[in-house]
């Protein structure tokens, strides 16, 4: 279910469920063919699952205390992949989805959530491919990609795990003139 917050209190305070919404971005990085990047996650993490074919990503991840968003989203881009040349272009609305439901550990850091709240980043990339390493890990967080590529934004939807597949529309919409 795709849910846009309208004003800052639905922003901070959404919540259904007695759960709250995890504040989270997430990024779009163009190359200049206009493709995205995308990641291949090998693992899932607790309520955050991946499916056998449909284990690719754009970047994302958490905001923290106090953080400035789209400082946030250049952290995530890096710890992720590596990459720091990279320019801002534009950016959604908040945009939300729900965790498929949770059998794990009540005690895993996103056992807390009822889902993400998401602020999507449009950025171009203006280094060099080699620049990219998903594999080594940074600022203390492990992998979540073991490989990448780009790809055209428009077929990201279909690469995704389907309770993420909205917002990726939603963002493929938002962003499709920067895709060409």
């Amino acid at each position: 279910m795709l849910r846009i917050a309208r004003n800052d209190a639905e922003r901070y305070l959404q919540v259904t469920n007695e759960k709250p919404y995890r504040p989270n971005v997430g990024i779009a990085l163009f190359n200049t063919d206009g493709r995205v990047l995308i990641g291949h996650r090998f693992k899932g993490d607790g309520p955050e699952i991946i499916l056998p074919g449909l284990d690719w990503q754009m970047p994302q991840g958490g905001v923290d205390e106090g953080e400035n968003l789209r400082d946030a989203a250049m952290r995530e881009l890096w710890e992720e992949t590596s990459v720091v040349s990279a320019e801002f272009l534009g950016e959604t609305d908040w945009l939300t989805y729900e965790f498929p439901p949770y059998d794990g550990p009540q005690t895993h850091r996103l056992a807390k959530f009822r889902g993400q709240r998401q602020k999507w980043f449009a950025l171009r990339f203006t280094g060099k491919d080699d620049e990219i390493d998903p594999l080594t890990p940074r600022n203390g967080q492990p992998a979540e990609f073991d490989a990448w590529r780009w790809e055209r934004l428009d077929r990201v939807a279909d690469l995704v795990v389907p309770f993420r597949r909205e917002v990726y529309r939603a963002v493929a919409r938002e962003f499709a003139a920067l895709a060409s």
